[in-house]
C-alpha cells in the first residue's frame, strides 16, 4: 500500500514540475525574436494624421446667405426653417420704407420726365437745323451781293478808263487853246489882229479849261465811287461774317443744349431702370435649390437693413470635400495629387496606421490645394476631394461633419520609422507620382 502511494506521489510530482523534460522556452524566445526582426523589416507607410471638417469643393455649393439688397419692412414670409426650396422660389416679401420711393406712380412720372427731355432735345435739334439753314442762306446772299459788286467794280474801272481818256483829251484841248490864245494876244500886241479875235481865242481857251476841270471832276468822282464800291464789298464780307458767327453761336448753343439734354435723358433712364429693378427687389427669391435654415427675422412688420441676412440656404447637391488643418512642420510634405485616407465621424472603421490597404472603413481622397496662408490656430488649410478610383464617400455625409485624415507618404521599413520617431525626426520628403492623365493635363495647360 505504501509502495503504491509513493508511486502515485512520484508521478504527481513529475507531472507538476516536469523536471525530466527538456525546456522549449529558448526556442520560443528565438522564434519571437526572429519574428520581431522580420516585422522590423516589413514595409510601413509614413503618414500625417490631422483632424478636418467635411465641406464642398466649389464655393457655390456651400451654405449660402441670402441678403437683402434694399432695406424695407417684412410683409409676408413664404417659407419657414427646414423647408426645401427650388431656385427662383419666393422667400419673403418686403415693402418700401424710404420717402424717395413711396410714390406709387414713380415709374410713370419718371418716364414722363424722360419723354419731356426727349421732346426738348427734338426742339433744339430743329433750332440747330434752322441755324444751319440760316447760315446757308447768308452765304448764298453774300455770294449774290459780291457778284453784283464785282460787276459794278468792273463797270467803274471801265468808266475810270473812259474818264481818264476824256481828261487827257480835255488837257490837250486846253493846251492847244492856251497856245492859240497866247499867239493871238502876241499878234494883238503887234497890231496885226483885232481885239475881237483875241477875245474869241480867249473864249475858246476858257471853254477848254472848263471842259478840263469837268473831266477831272468826273474822273475823281468815278475813282471815289470805285473806292466806295470796294469798301462796300469788304463791308458786306464783314457783315456776313458777323451774321454767320451769330448763327453759328446759336447753332452751337442748340447743340450744347442737345448734349445736355441727352445727358439728362441718360440719367433719367438710369433712374427709371433703377426704380424698375428696385420694384422687383421687394420679393426676395431663392438663388439656388436647397434647404432653408437660420431665418434671422421672425415676424411681420420687422424692418431689415440693406445687405442684412434674411436666411441661409444649404444646397441639395454638392461635391464633397474635406478641409484638413496641418502643422507648419508637415506642410512641406503635402502636395496636390497626394493620397489621403479618411475616417468620418459616425462611420465605424478599423485602422492600421502603417498599412492603409489592410484598414477597413476608410475612404480615399486626393489633395487638391495647399493654402499658403496660415490660419488663426497656427495651421495650414489643405483641401481634399474624393478619390474617383476608390470607393465613393457615404452619401449620408453632412457639411460640417468631422473627419480624421491620414496623409500617406513614403513606404519605409518599420525599424526606420521607430528610429525616426524615437529621435523626433520629421517624415521623409515625398513627392507623389503623377499619373499619365495628370501629366497630359499639365502639359496641355498653357
Amino acid at each position: 500500500m505504501n509502495t503504491e502511494n509513493s508511486t502515485a506521489l512520484y508521478k504527481s510530482h513529475e507531472r507538476i514540475y516536469r523536471y525530466d523534460r527538456k525546456s522549449r522556452v529558448r526556442y520560443w524566445f528565438y522564434g519571437i525574436l526572429l519574428g520581431m526582426l522580420v516585422i522590423l523589416f516589413l514595409p510601413w507607410t509614413q503618414n500625417i494624421r490631422s483632424r478636418g471638417l467635411v465641406t464642398t469643393l466649389y464655393q457655390d455649393q456651400r451654405p449660402q446667405q441670402v441678403n437683402t439688397i434694399i432695406g424695407g419692412q417684412v410683409v409676408k414670409w413664404y417659407v419657414k426653417e427646414g423647408d426645401v426650396v427650388k431656385a427662383g422660389d419666393t422667400l419673403i416679401q418686403l415693402s418700401e420704407v424710404k420717402v424717395d420711393y413711396l410714390d406709387p406712380q414713380l415709374l410713370n412720372r419718371t418716364m414722363e420726365q424722360v419723354k419731356g427731355k426727349e421732346q426738348s432735345i427734338d426742339f433744339y435739334q430743329d433750332k440747330a437745323q434752322a441755324a444751319e439753314k440760316q447760315i446757308a442762306a447768308l452765304n448764298s446772299g453774300l455770294t449774290l451781293k459780291l457778284e453784283q459788286l464785282r460787276n459794278k467794280v468792273v463797270q467803274l474801272q471801265l468808266k475810270v478808263q473812259a474818264d481818264s481818256a476824256e481828261t487827257i483829251a480835255a488837257q490837250n484841248d486846253l493846251n492847244i487853246g492856251k497856245l492859240q490864245f497866247d499867239r493871238q494876244r502876241a499878234l494883238f500886241d503887234s497890231g496885226l489882229v483885232s481885239l475881237t479875235q483875241v477875245e474869241q481865242r480867249n473864249q475858246t481857251y476858257q471853254s477848254a479849261l472848263a471842259k478840263k476841270i469837268s473831266a477831272d471832276n468826273r474822273l475823281a468822282n468815278t475813282r471815289q465811287e470805285l473806292t466806295i464800291t470796294m469798301i462796300e464789298m469788304n463791308a458786306q464780307l464783314q457783315e456776313n461774317r458777323e451774321k454767320v458767327a451769330k448763327a453759328e453761336g446759336d447753332r452751337f448753343q442748340s447743340l450744347t443744349e442737345i448734349a445736355s439734354g441727352q445727358v439728362d435723358v441718360a440719367k433719367l433712364r438710369n433712374l427709371y431702370a433703377s426704380y424698375s429693378i428696385r420694384n422687383g427687389m421687394y420679393y426676395i427669391l431663392a438663388p439656388q435649390a436647397g434647404q432653408v435654415i437660420s431665418a434671422r427675422k421672425a415676424g411681420i412688420g420687422e424692418y431689415v437693413k440693406e445687405g442684412e441676412m434674411i436666411v441661409e440656404i444649404v444646397p441639395e447637391k454638392f461635391v464633397y470635400a474635406v478641409e484638413m488643418f496641418v502643422r507648419p512642420l508637415d506642410v512641406p510634405l503635402m502636395a496636390p495629387g497626394q493620397k489621403v485616407r479618411f475616417l468620418f465621424d459616425g462611420f465605424p472603421a478599423i485602422v492600421f496606421s502603417g498599412w492603409p490597404n489592410a484598414s477597413y472603413g476608410t475612404f480615399g481622397g486626393i489633395i487638391v490645394a495647399v493654402e499658403r496662408n496660415i490660419s488663426q490656430e497656427g495651421k495650414f488649410r489643405i483641401l481634399i476631394k474624393e478619390d474617383p478610383t476608390d470607393k465613393p464617400w457615404p452619401y449620408q455625409l453632412q457639411v460640417g461633419a468631422g473627419a480624421q485624415g491620414i496623409a500617406l507618404l513614403k513606404d519605409v521599413p518599420i525599424w526606420y520609422e521607430l528610429w525616426r520617431n524615437i529621435n523626433g525626426f520629421p517624415a521623409d520628403y515625398y513627392k507623389p507620382q503623377q499619373s499619365s492623365a495628370d501629366k497630359a493635363n499639365k502639359s496641355s495647360t498653357p
